[in-house]
């Protein structure tokens, strides 16, 4: 009875003391500190530096840094960006101010509006503090299995057959559509984003068009994804598609406008 009364105290006050709201509007529970998070990404990023060859090719460098860069002076502070030797079209951003493309990605990406739309996407993940919010998930959700194993075991139920149960739910009723809230919200705080540094917003609903024919089909059903379907993201993008066209109006009457491919094909 202590054991409960005890993980039910922890999970109040874990709870009570990690309430947050995201950039746009959402509830989270945040319970690491951006230090703790910072030191994390900073590691993640040095090891996969150590494991990932980097491209050396100038123009390729110069071209994502280019990008990177617009984006950067929306957001402010200091990042350090990394073009990997990797087919896999994709793209990271960890907290601590590292951003990663991979070569592949650039095969996907057509032009530099699309390359804004990935790494601005990513960007967003760090500024809504998504890595935060999953890791707190995750740990609030290991209090409330230890939890209900207590309370089987009190009562006498079969306790792994409940913890099966729990945590079939864990991974598909709580955990996987927190995910995709996440990655909706960063694809709409990208989308201004780009727009604010003077890219084509449009752009962003071609990329996940590319994005679905590079994978040529193969996507799991969006119930039991991290992702949303492309389908559902571009419709999403579209419907914000208005907004995001002013913030690039005001971005190019502010002379922000990045000549990012200049530098590609010289």
């Amino acid at each position: 009875m202590e054991r409960i009364v005890f993980s039910l105290m922890m999970i109040g006050l874990l709870t009570l003391s990690g309430c947050a709201t995201s950039p746009m509007g959402r509830n989270q529970l945040i319970m690491m500190s951006d230090a703790e998070m910072n030191a994390m990404g900073n590691q993640a990023f040095l090891t996969l530096v150590q494991k990932t060859p980097v491209v050396k090719d100038p123009q390729a460098n110069a071209y994502v840094d280019c990008v990177a860069s617009a984006l950067i002076r929306e957001v402010g502070g200091q990042w350090q960006v990394a073009v990997f030797q990797d087919g896999d079209a994709n793209a990271f951003a960890l907290p601590g101010g590292k951003i990663g493309v991979n070569s592949g990605m650039l095969n996907v990406a057509a032009n530099q509006d699309q390359l804004a739309a990935v790494i601005s996407h990513e960007v967003s993940h760090v500024l809504a503090k998504h890595s935060n919010e999953r890791m707190s998930q995750q740990s609030a959700t290991k209090l409330g299995l230890g939890l209900i194993q207590a309370v089987a075991s009190a009562k006498g139920y079969n306790s792994s057959a409940m913890m099966g149960a729990l945590g079939l739910g864990a991974q598909y009723g709580i955990l996987l559509p927190y995910s995709r809230v996440q990655e909706s919200e960063a694809d709409l705080m990208g989308l201004d984003l780009m727009a604010k540094a003077g890219f084509n917003p449009t752009e962003s609903v071609n990329l996940w068009i590319n994005m679905g024919k590079s994978s040529g089909g193969n996507q799991p059903a969006e119930f039991l994804s991290t992702h949303p379907s492309h389908d559902t993201r571009i419709q999403d993008l579209k419907n914000r598609m208005p907004q995001a066209m002013e913030l690039s109006k005001k971005a190019h009457a502010a002379g922000k406008n990045p000549q990012c491919e200049d530098l590609a094909r010289r």
